[in-house]
Protein backbone atom coordinates (compact mmCIF):
# COMPACT_ATOMS: atom_id res chain seq x y z
CA UNK A 1 0.00 0.00 0.00
CA UNK A 2 1.45 3.88 -1.16
CA UNK A 3 2.48 5.95 1.98
CA UNK A 4 1.67 9.14 1.78
CA UNK A 5 4.97 11.69 1.16
CA UNK A 6 5.76 15.46 1.31
CA UNK A 7 3.20 18.10 1.89
CA UNK A 8 0.40 15.04 1.89
CA UNK A 9 2.22 13.24 4.65
CA UNK A 10 2.76 16.88 6.15
CA UNK A 11 -1.35 17.26 5.50
CA UNK A 12 -2.17 13.88 7.10
CA UNK A 13 -0.46 14.95 10.36
CA UNK A 14 -1.54 18.12 10.65
CA UNK A 15 -5.51 16.61 10.15
CA UNK A 16 -4.43 13.99 12.61
CA UNK A 17 -3.29 16.95 15.08
CA UNK A 18 -6.35 18.59 14.71
CA UNK A 19 -8.69 15.98 15.61
CA UNK A 20 -6.42 14.65 18.86
CA UNK A 21 -6.97 18.36 19.83
CA UNK A 22 -11.06 18.37 19.04
CA UNK A 23 -11.97 15.20 20.34
CA UNK A 24 -9.68 13.27 22.34
CA UNK A 25 -10.13 14.10 25.69
CA UNK A 26 -7.98 13.63 28.83
CA UNK A 27 -8.33 10.97 31.25
CA UNK A 28 -10.08 12.56 34.34
CA UNK A 29 -12.69 14.17 31.66
CA UNK A 30 -13.86 11.27 29.75
CA UNK A 31 -17.37 9.97 30.42
CA UNK A 32 -17.19 5.95 31.42
CA UNK A 33 -17.95 4.02 28.21
CA UNK A 34 -21.84 2.65 27.75
CA UNK A 35 -21.03 -0.86 27.20
CA UNK A 36 -19.57 -3.43 29.04
CA UNK A 37 -16.91 -5.13 26.66
CA UNK A 38 -15.97 -7.11 23.96
CA UNK A 39 -18.40 -10.24 23.79
CA UNK A 40 -17.43 -11.33 20.96
CA UNK A 41 -16.08 -10.79 17.18
CA UNK A 42 -17.53 -12.60 14.38
CA UNK A 43 -15.30 -13.52 11.44
CA UNK A 44 -16.68 -15.55 8.63
CA UNK A 45 -14.29 -18.43 7.88
CA UNK A 46 -13.91 -21.06 4.57
CA UNK A 47 -13.53 -24.41 6.23
CA UNK A 48 -14.58 -24.83 10.19
CA UNK A 49 -12.41 -27.73 10.78
CA UNK A 50 -8.82 -26.37 9.03
CA UNK A 51 -9.63 -22.92 10.86
CA UNK A 52 -10.55 -25.13 14.19
CA UNK A 53 -6.92 -26.22 14.02
CA UNK A 54 -5.69 -23.47 13.43
CA UNK A 55 -6.82 -21.43 16.10
CA UNK A 56 -7.13 -24.50 18.60
CA UNK A 57 -4.10 -26.66 17.56
CA UNK A 58 -2.04 -24.15 16.88
CA UNK A 59 -2.51 -21.01 18.45
CA UNK A 60 -3.94 -22.36 21.67
CA UNK A 61 -7.12 -20.81 21.46
CA UNK A 62 -9.54 -23.38 23.29
CA UNK A 63 -13.03 -24.08 21.06
CA UNK A 64 -15.87 -23.63 23.80
CA UNK A 65 -18.78 -23.64 21.61
CA UNK A 66 -19.88 -25.14 17.69
CA UNK A 67 -23.49 -24.94 16.97
CA UNK A 68 -25.93 -23.92 13.68
CA UNK A 69 -25.94 -20.63 13.08
CA UNK A 70 -29.28 -19.45 14.63
CA UNK A 71 -29.50 -17.32 11.23
CA UNK A 72 -28.97 -19.20 8.53
CA UNK A 73 -29.80 -23.20 8.33
CA UNK A 74 -26.33 -25.34 7.79
CA UNK A 75 -24.06 -22.90 8.51
CA UNK A 76 -21.73 -23.06 12.02
CA UNK A 77 -21.37 -20.67 14.18
CA UNK A 78 -18.30 -21.06 17.11
CA UNK A 79 -16.16 -19.38 19.39
CA UNK A 80 -12.53 -19.62 21.21
CA UNK A 81 -11.50 -18.53 23.99
CA UNK A 82 -9.43 -15.44 24.07
CA UNK A 83 -9.27 -14.74 27.83
CA UNK A 84 -10.47 -12.30 30.12
CA UNK A 85 -14.31 -13.10 28.83
CA UNK A 86 -13.72 -12.11 25.49
CA UNK A 87 -14.51 -14.40 22.29
CA UNK A 88 -13.03 -14.69 18.95
CA UNK A 89 -16.60 -16.26 17.01
CA UNK A 90 -16.46 -17.53 12.96
CA UNK A 91 -18.81 -18.40 11.06
CA UNK A 92 -19.04 -20.67 7.51
CA UNK A 93 -21.97 -19.95 4.94
CA UNK A 94 -22.50 -22.99 3.02
CA UNK A 95 -23.52 -22.71 -0.54
CA UNK A 96 -21.90 -18.80 -0.50
CA UNK A 97 -19.33 -17.60 -2.64
CA UNK A 98 -17.14 -15.36 -0.93
CA UNK A 99 -14.52 -13.17 -2.10
CA UNK A 100 -10.88 -13.85 -0.86
CA UNK A 101 -9.80 -11.66 1.63
CA UNK A 102 -8.93 -7.99 1.21
CA UNK A 103 -8.20 -5.21 2.75
CA UNK A 104 -10.64 -2.82 2.57
CA UNK A 105 -12.66 -0.14 4.06
CA UNK A 106 -15.04 -1.53 6.30
CA UNK A 107 -12.98 -4.90 6.69
CA UNK A 108 -10.95 -6.10 9.91
CA UNK A 109 -6.94 -4.71 9.49
CA UNK A 110 -5.90 -7.02 12.30
CA UNK A 111 -7.09 -8.25 15.65
CA UNK A 112 -4.12 -7.40 18.46
CA UNK A 113 -3.72 -9.58 20.68
CA UNK A 114 -2.34 -8.91 24.49
CA UNK A 115 -0.03 -11.67 25.49
CA UNK A 116 2.86 -12.24 27.96
CA UNK A 117 6.72 -12.15 26.76
CA UNK A 118 6.59 -16.03 27.78
CA UNK A 119 3.17 -16.76 25.52
CA UNK A 120 4.94 -14.52 22.76
CA UNK A 121 7.83 -16.88 22.72
CA UNK A 122 5.63 -19.57 22.58
CA UNK A 123 3.70 -18.88 19.85
CA UNK A 124 6.58 -17.69 18.09
CA UNK A 125 8.55 -21.11 18.36
CA UNK A 126 5.31 -22.89 17.19
CA UNK A 127 4.98 -20.53 14.09
CA UNK A 128 8.46 -21.18 13.57
CA UNK A 129 7.97 -25.12 13.95
CA UNK A 130 4.77 -24.96 11.68
CA UNK A 131 6.84 -23.07 9.21
CA UNK A 132 4.39 -20.43 9.22
CA UNK A 133 5.53 -16.88 7.96
CA UNK A 134 5.21 -13.82 10.27
CA UNK A 135 6.47 -10.43 10.59
CA UNK A 136 7.96 -9.82 14.04
CA UNK A 137 11.18 -9.25 15.90
CA UNK A 138 14.54 -10.06 14.28
CA UNK A 139 12.09 -9.17 11.30
CA UNK A 140 11.45 -5.81 11.72
CA UNK A 141 8.52 -4.89 13.91
CA UNK A 142 9.40 -4.81 18.10
CA UNK A 143 7.04 -6.35 20.43
CA UNK A 144 4.73 -7.54 17.95
CA UNK A 145 4.60 -10.75 15.53
CA UNK A 146 2.07 -10.51 12.54
CA UNK A 147 0.46 -13.51 10.80
CA UNK A 148 -2.70 -14.51 8.54
CA UNK A 149 -5.14 -17.27 9.25
CA UNK A 150 -6.36 -19.78 6.64
CA UNK A 151 -8.75 -17.14 5.99
CA UNK A 152 -6.90 -13.74 5.41
CA UNK A 153 -7.50 -12.33 8.94
CA UNK A 154 -4.88 -10.51 10.37
CA UNK A 155 -3.46 -11.56 14.01
CA UNK A 156 -1.05 -9.50 16.02
CA UNK A 157 0.56 -10.98 19.11
CA UNK A 158 1.43 -7.75 20.87
CA UNK A 159 3.77 -8.07 24.24
CA UNK A 160 1.29 -5.10 26.06
CA UNK A 161 -0.65 -5.46 28.46
CA UNK A 162 -4.13 -4.53 28.01
CA UNK A 163 -5.34 -0.95 28.20
CA UNK A 164 -2.03 0.31 27.26
CA UNK A 165 0.09 1.00 23.82
CA UNK A 166 3.50 1.24 23.81
CA UNK A 167 3.94 1.05 27.23
CA UNK A 168 1.58 4.22 27.92
CA UNK A 169 -1.88 3.70 29.21
CA UNK A 170 -4.61 4.42 27.67
CA UNK A 171 -7.55 3.88 30.09
CA UNK A 172 -7.11 5.05 33.90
Amino acid sequence: MPQPEGAQLEAVRARRADLREKYLRAAADRPATTVRGVHHLALICADVEETIRFYQDLLGFPLVELVENRDYAGSSHFFFDIGNGNLLGFFDFPGHDHPEFSETIGAVQHLALSTSAEEFDAARKRLDEAGIDYLGPDRGVDNSLYIRDPNGVGLEFYREELGRFEGEPLLS
